[in-house]
């Protein structure tokens, strides 16, 4: 039996008829053709599913579709402007963040979510944030890197 349910994604509309046990990453990915929400572990221990639902990141892999009901959600497609990077792609990609790509997505949207809440994050606190992102290639300096050359410091 199939639930009807309401989302805004990346500021469009979509009502969608779900499975009860249909995750939101698979929603996503599947239904709504979203693949920049990658699907790593399924257990909510990697990030690599991060969106931000309701203004706050979430592990997608962790949140039945139906639990989404009524919910925005943001994913790397909607931070995305019409012409060109983000601030926060574009720095990734300059301070040699990006290798493999796959946990960006998610390390992305959660720096995001906490450079609008705190613009001058220091790394510790940029450190924290993304301790539920896990990435296996770079290592995490040049993540951090990239974060804080995109947030506002004393000097800027």
């Amino acid at each position: 039996m199939k639930t009807l349910i309401n989302l805004k994604v990346n500021g469009k509309n979509h009502e969608l008829a779900v499975d009860a046990n249909l995750i939101l990453v698979d929603l996503l990915r599947y239904d709504l053709g979203l693949t920049g929400t990658k699907k790593g572990c399924g257990t909510g221990e990697c990030g690599s599913c991060t969106v931000i639902l309701n203004g706050k990141p979430v592990n997608s892999c962790l949140v039945l579709a139906i639990q989404a009901n009524g919910a925005e959600i943001l994913t790397i497609e909607g931070l995305k402007p019409p012409q060109g990077l983000h601030p926060l792609q574009q720095a990734f990609v300059e301070k040699g963040a990006i290798q493999c790509g796959f946990c960006s997505p998610g390390m992305i949207l959660t720096a995001s979510n906490l450079l609008q809440r705190n613009p001058s994050p220091t790394e510790e606190e940029i450190r924290t944030a993304l301790s539920g992102n896990l990435c296996r290639c770079t290592g995490y300096q040049k993540i951090v890197e990239a974060v804080q050359s995109v947030g506002k410091t004393d000097e800027q």
